[in-house]
């Protein structure tokens, strides 16, 4: 069945795209992952640091301006969102009364909410509703399943958000290691800094507040809202590119999304890939996103911004070299 509906899946996008692949899309469309580097590429760290340079970065002009995702970018807050997200999905498939194994089930969710990650949530949503189409069933909004994951997600994280709200945690206890002192770092040099997440705009600005990262962005803070076509990380980096009359060569983007690598690159810029270890914050990157963001075009790779000092000083030209990796 899983088969036959990744089939029915693949026909409907050919017939509303065609398959032309140099078609243009829409600006507001969170296209599939798409790998354009293919197998294990040749790197160098940084020395002394975990700073892996997959392609040398050489700006033409001075970088300018700095995008930052947030979920597994800068914040932990969500962290086991995925648990969350599958959970609820295959309660929501098995109602169908589908005869398939809840096991296969729980494998077939997970497989496309992991492939789908980095694009804003209602596309996970989107393809729920198709799958409990495809079983018998009559789905319901996409926004309505959004807005229950969303309430399930926030009991989840409940005691995280209280605990900052309170003060009983410090938000370097819900921060990707080394993000104040980035972030400070690069307002230090006066560039200009934006927030863009495919997480709701009022859970984004919530939770950057409570993590203490407002100021950084001010009103610079972009997330998802209820009509996904006015939205995309891609919107707001060609906003950022028109706003200021520049090219993307003035852009450096940070990110553990294939969305905002594949945006970044795209617009002529330079991506770093942040291979956060989410869950066990280990200090080395996660294996899967590293493979991930590589094949996407990911000029650099970090687990983390524990190493921010060579990191700056070698992608703002302020001297250092790579040594071959081992």
């Amino acid at each position: 069945m899983i088969r036959e509906m990744e089939k029915r899946k693949r026909e409907k996008q050919e017939g509303e795209y065609g398959r032309d692949s140099t078609r243009s899309s829409p600006a507001y469309l969170e296209e599939d992952y798409q790998r354009v580097v293919a197998g294990e590429v040749p790197s160098r760290f940084l020395p002394g640091s975990s700073v892996e340079v997959i392609r040398e970065v050489r700006p033409k002009r001075a970088i300018r301006h700095v995008l930052f995702d947030f979920d597994g970018t800068l914040s932990l807050i969500r962290e086991g969102w995925p648990e969350v997200m599958v959970g609820m999905m295959v309660e929501k498939i098995v109602a169908t009364g589908t005869r398939e194994p809840v096991e296969a089930v729980h494998r077939h969710c997970h497989e496309f909410v992991m492939r789908l990650n980095g694009k804003q949530t209602i596309y996970q949503m989107i393809q729920l509703a198709e799958e409990i189409k495809a079983r018998g069933g009559e789905p319901a909004d996409p926004l309505d399943y959004k807005a229950e994951y969303h309430a399930r997600l926030m009991e989840k994280t409940r005691d995280r958000r209280e605990s900052l709200r309170s003060g009983r945690a410090k938000p370097e206890d819900y921060l990707v290691a080394g993000a104040i002192d980035i972030l400070a770092a690069i307002r230090q040099r006066e560039l200009e800094m934006y927030l863009a997440s495919g997480t709701d705009q009022k859970y984004v600005f919530e939770e950057a507040e409570l993590l203490g990262l407002v100021h950084f962005f001010g009103r610079r803070i972009y997330g998802a809202i209820d009509d996904y076509r006015k939205y995309s990380k891609k919107l707001v980096i060609m906003r950022i590119l028109e706003e200021n009359r520049v090219d993307g060569s003035v852009l450096l983007g940070f990110g553990d999304g294939y969305v905002e690598i594949g945006n970044v690159k795209q617009a002529g810029g330079v991506a770093v890939a942040v291979a956060s270890d989410e869950a066990g914050r280990s200090g080395r990157p996660d294996p899967w996103k590293r493979d991930r963001l590589i094949g996407v075009g990911a000029d650099l790779v970090i687990p983390d911004f524990r190493d921010w000092e060579p990191l700056l000083s070698y992608l703002l030209g302020e001297g250092g070299e790579a040594e071959d990796a081992l």
